[in-house]
C-alpha cells in the first residue's frame, strides 16, 4: 500500500508538472532557435519583460519592508490588544482568501480614474489604474502575505530574550535589530523573497484587470502569454512562457540552496 501510494505521488508529479514542462520546452523550439530569438527581440516582448521585471523588484522591496515591519509588530508590540493583534494576523491571510480577479476589481473601483482618489490623481499626472502603480498595488496585495509568513513565525520562536539583554547593554533599537534580531529572521526574509518573486513573475489575474493591456505600456510578460495564445500564436506564448519558466526554476532552486545554507550554519 505504502509503496501504492508512493508511486501514485510520483505519477500525479510527472503528469501536473513534468510533462507541462516538457510540451513547453517543445512548443518553445518546435520552430527551431531562430523563432524563439526572433520573438525575444521583439519590442513588445521585451518591454513586456522589462514591465514584468520592473514590478517584480518593486514589489519585492515594499513586500520585505512592509512584511518585516508588520511581523514585528505582531510578534514584538505589546500595546496590541490580543483581539486587534488577532485581526491584523487574520487579515494577512485575506489575499489567499480573495481572487486575484476580485483584488484587481476592488482597485479599480477603489482607486479608478471614475473615483475621487484616482481622478485627483490623475489630475496630478500620477494615474493609478491602467498605469504601474495599480499593476504594483495589485501584485502587491496578491503577495503581501508571504513575507510575513516566513517572517513571524521565527520572531515568536526565537522569543525576545537576547533583544532585551542588548538593550541592557545599552544597544538602540536600530543596532539591536541589525544585529540581533535580523541575524535570526535572515532566511525566513530570503524565503519570502524567493516566494514574492515567484508569485509576482507568474501574476496575472489582478493585473489583467488593472493594467489595461496596453501593448508597449502596461502589458506584462504573462498577459503577453495570454494575449498570443487567444491570437493563436503558440510559438510566441511558449517562448515568452519558457522565459518565464526559466525564471521561476531558478527562483525555486535558489530557495533550495538557501535552504541547504541555513542547515549548514
Amino acid at each position: 500500500m505504502r509503496k501504492a501510494l508512493i508511486a501514485a505521488s510520483y505519477l500525479i508529479c510527472l503528469l501536473l508538472l513534468i510533462v507541462p514542462l516538457i510540451k513547453l520546452f517543445q512548443g518553445a523550439g518546435e520552430q527551431g532557435f531562430a523563432s524563439i530569438w526572433s520573438t525575444l527581440t521583439r519590442q513588445d516582448v521585451l518591454h513586456a519583460l522589462w514591465v514584468t521585471g520592473l514590478i517584480t523588484l518593486i514589489v519585492t522591496i515594499l513586500n520585505v519592508l512592509f512584511g518585516v515591519l508588520l511581523s514585528l509588530t505582531l510578534a514584538r508590540d505589546t500595546r496590541l490588544s490580543r483581539r486587534f493583534r488577532q485581526f491584523l494576523n487574520s487579515l494577512v491571510d485575506l489575499p489567499f482568501a480573495v481572487s486575484p480577479v476580485i483584488a484587481g476589481l476592488m482597485i479599480v473601483l477603489l482607486l479608478g480614474p471614475n473615483t475621487i482618489i484616482g481622478a485627483f490623481f490623475e489630475g496630478v499626472g500620477t494615474p493609478i489604474v491602467f498605469a504601474l502603480p495599480g499593476m504594483v498595488l495589485a501584485t502587491l496585495f496578491v503577495t503581501f502575505p508571504f513575507t510575513v509568513r516566513e517572517v513571524l513565525p521565527v520572531l515568536q520562536e526565537i522569543g525576545t530574550q537576547q533583544e532585551e539583554a542588548a538593550f541592557t547593554l545599552g544597544a538602540g533599537r536600530w543596532t539591536t535589530f541589525w544585529r540581533v534580531t535580523f541575524p535570526s529572521i535572515r532566511f525566513a526574509i530570503y524565503y519570502g523573497i524567493v516566494l514574492t518573486v515567484a508569485r509576482s513573475l507568474g501574476e496575472f489575474g489582478a493585473v489583467l484587470v488593472v493594467s489595461g493591456n496596453i501593448v508597449n505600456q502596461t502589458q506584462t510578460a504573462t498577459i503577453f502569454v495570454y494575449q498570443e495564445v487567444e491570437n493563436f500564436n503558440f510559438a510566441a506564448a511558449n517562448s515568452v512562457a519558457l522565459v518565464l519558466a526559466l525564471l521561476s526554476i531558478t527562483t525555486l532552486l535558489l530557495l533550495e540552496w538557501t535552504k541547504k545554507r541555513k542547515g549548514a550554519l
